[in-house]
């Protein structure tokens, strides 16, 4: 078994003439926290719908744990391990906070419709199985004790937790977060690198996100790539990368 969960081979896609994303070879090792940065335009939320079966890339192939997953759907793709989050918050707005997430817990419900119907012994321990695990979710992210609240009543910081949870709940091996600090106060982005910390040693989870807070990157991923213009810029150890003065000038334009 290789080391890798993630691997991308010459992963592209091409939106007319222009080529979005080109060349991409990534490989992430299992239990990582890896970045994935880059000035704005720069390909990397395209990259990710890439690997949550949005887009179908037009070069190249991605590998999840050895799986072939290329041009897969995204609903498959959410069966097979792959989980994300959005540069805008996507919760149910009208829905409680734990309804969020046990929504995402929802297609692990093996009951038939009659059982569901006639709410039949099987259905009610299935349904108190996803309450359970939903609230032992939320206990992680310090929402329980919001969890009757309307998830649109929560503030900024915790709607970002929240939708980590919801995508948690759906079983991952590997969690793409797209620019979670966004927006985060600098108490909420410290409690956040703290959260995916402690939520990649307790669910096994490997971590792929984006993000343009560097200190937020530097104290959190292992590892980083680089894109600029679709294309691998730099790739590497966090420190490292950060000193590339090929990544500087990307970020700074000089």
């Amino acid at each position: 078994m290789s080391d890798f969960l993630l691997e991308t081979r010459d992963l592209g896609i091409s939106f007319g003439g222009l080529k979005a994303v080109q060349g991409v070879n990534l490989t992430v090792k299992k239990g990582e926290i890896y970045g994935l940065i880059g000035p704005n335009g720069a390909g990397k939320t395209t990259l990710f719908n890439l690997l949550a079966g949005v887009y179908r890339p037009t070069t190249g192939r991605f590998f999840l744990d050895g799986e072939d997953l290329t041009g897969k759907g995204s609903a498959e793709i959410n069966r097979r391990g792959i989980a994300r989050t959005f540069q805008n918050i996507r919760l149910f707005s009208n829905m409680s906070v734990l309804s969020n997430v046990m929504t995402g817990l929802g297609n692990r419900a093996a009951c038939t419709v009659f059982e569901s119907i006639f709410r039949l012994p099987r259905h009610r321990r299935a349904e108190k199985e996803i309450h359970d695990e939903a609230r032992e979710i939320l206990g992680v992210f310090g929402l329980d004790e919001e969890r009757h609240l309307l998830s649109s009543g929560l503030p900024y910081g915790k709607q970002r937790k929240l939708e980590i949870a919801r995508a948690i709940a759906t079983h991952p091996k590997l969690l793409l977060l797209d620019e979670p600090a966004a927006g985060m106060n600098p108490q909420e982005t410290a409690e956040l690198v703290a959260t995916i910390r402690e939520i990649r040693d307790r669910f096994d989870l490997t971590v792929l996100l984006i993000e343009h807070d560097m200190s937020f990157v530097s104290g959190l991923c292992d590892r980083l790539t680089v894109l600029n213009f679709g294309e691998v810029l730099a790739e590497g150890a966090c420190a490292q990368v950060l000193r590339d003065p090929e990544v500087i000038r990307a970020y700074l334009g000089t």
